[in-house]
């Protein structure tokens, strides 16, 4: 019998005779499961345990304790953000490729090991290439915290996604080494864009 699939799953990540990181890597492994909206809900408030549930593919996360119009503002805004996304097969700027369906991102023809929240990062940059977006749209946009949501968590996903995608260094045809240059910008007081790359020479 095929069981039917929720909507929404709220995870608590300390469960009885179960890890709910765990439980949370499996749902992201099954095909079935792999883009159920996901919440965790948990008494676990520091950073580095945000940081593993986003990273482990959780849609959203929710420190006890917390409020009931708090806990529904993000339930619909979760669930919003699944109804609306439109499957695109495939997202280039410039030599940066990113393979939707397939969830793999290529810079220079390298292959890029990216979590599941800075893929919907990079995703919603490069939908918006040229385009300069605040803190507050990627919020809203990436993390659909529409209560109002910590723009740090931007600045701290940036710099992962710089470390990955910016300054690296490839080979020409000749043998030569060349830096190419950042793709993301930063607009000072005004947000982030992604830009199509060039190669500075002599790096």
């Amino acid at each position: 019998m095929r069981v039917q699939l929720p909507q929404l799953v709220l995870l608590d990540v300390m469960l009885p005779g179960e890890d709910g990181n765990r439980l949370l890597n499996r749902l992201r492994q099954e095909p079935r499961t792999r883009r159920l909206p996901v919440i965790m809900v948990t008494a676990r408030g520091a950073e580095m345990d945000k940081v593993q549930g986003l990273d482990g593919g959780a849609d959203d996360y929710i420190v006890k304790p917390f409020g009931v119009m708090e806990l529904l503002s993000r339930v619909r805004a979760v669930l919003r953000r699944a109804r609306d996304e439109q499957p695109q097969d495939e997202l280039a700027a410039g030599s940066l490729r990113m393979d939707v369906a397939r969830h793999r991102v290529f810079a220079h023809g390298r292959d890029v090991t990216l979590t599941h929240m800075e893929f919907e990062l990079l995703r919603y940059l490069m939908d918006n290439e040229g385009r300069v977006l605040s803190k507050a749209q990627i919020l809203d946009h990436v993390w659909q915290y529409d209560w109002g949501g910590d723009a740090a968590i931007v600045e701290s996903y940036i710099s992962y996604l710089r470390k990955k995608v910016d300054g690296i260094m490839v080979t020409d045809e000749n043998g030569e080494q060349h830096k190419v240059a950042p793709l993301i910008e930063t607009k000072r007081g005004i947000g982030y864009m992604i830009r199509a790359p060039k190669t500075v020479q002599g790096a």
